[in-house]
């Protein structure tokens, strides 16, 4: 099971001081491309995806996919979040709970993009689905990846060895909306 349960999707955008996370649109097209295709992005992910490949198999229109979020500044896509229910047959202490990842533009990195933007689907989630413990999984060697899942809130669940490399294992324990702010102060 990949999706979030009974949450009406396409939520309203969520906007930040700076951004806005939203569903994926048509233009959105070759930011997505690009995201897949690049080997700094995918340095912790197993790897780029050929663009050639990319280009015949992305539709026109990107997929509207609950917990897909586009994150838009100033009315250009810079990166995506992605929230899904982690699936039983990954890490048992993932299993069935709702799992945080993200990618971002290599131009866009250094910002604190990442930082509002996981901390804004972080309290959409709060909001949406009360009392839901989110994960986040990481590489060990992806220093940014780590200190942004302390700066969080996530706290070690377990390490393990997947991907011939070490694997890091967050839990975010249920929060509301105030307390999800204060987590960046």
């Amino acid at each position: 099971m990949t999706d979030l349960g009974p949450v009406a999707w396409p939520p309203a955008p969520i906007r930040t001081e700076r951004l806005v996370l939203r569903a994926p649109e048509a233009r959105d097209r070759a930011t997505f491309i690009e995201l897949l295709a690049s080997p700094d992005v995918h340095t912790y992910l197993g790897g780029p995806r050929p663009r050639a490949e990319l280009e015949r198999e992305l539709p026109e229109a990107p997929e509207r996919w609950p917990g897909s979020f586009v994150v838009d500044l100033d009315g250009a896509m810079i990166g995506q979040i992605l929230l899904r229910r982690a699936p039983a047959h990954h890490r048992p202490a993932a299993a069935g709970k709702t799992d945080l990842g993200y990618l971002f533009l290599p131009r866009a990195w250094g910002f604190g993009y990442a930082a509002e933007s996981c901390a804004a689907a972080l309290e959409w989630v709060g909001r949406v689905l009360p009392g839901e413990p989110v994960v986040l999984a990481t590489q060990t060697a992806n220093v940014g990846s780590m200190r942004l899942a302390a700066k969080l809130g996530f706290t070690e669940v377990e390490r393990f060895r997947a991907w011939d490399a070490d694997q890091w294992l967050g839990l975010r324990a249920p929060r509301g909306p105030d307390r999800a702010a204060r987590t960046l102060e």
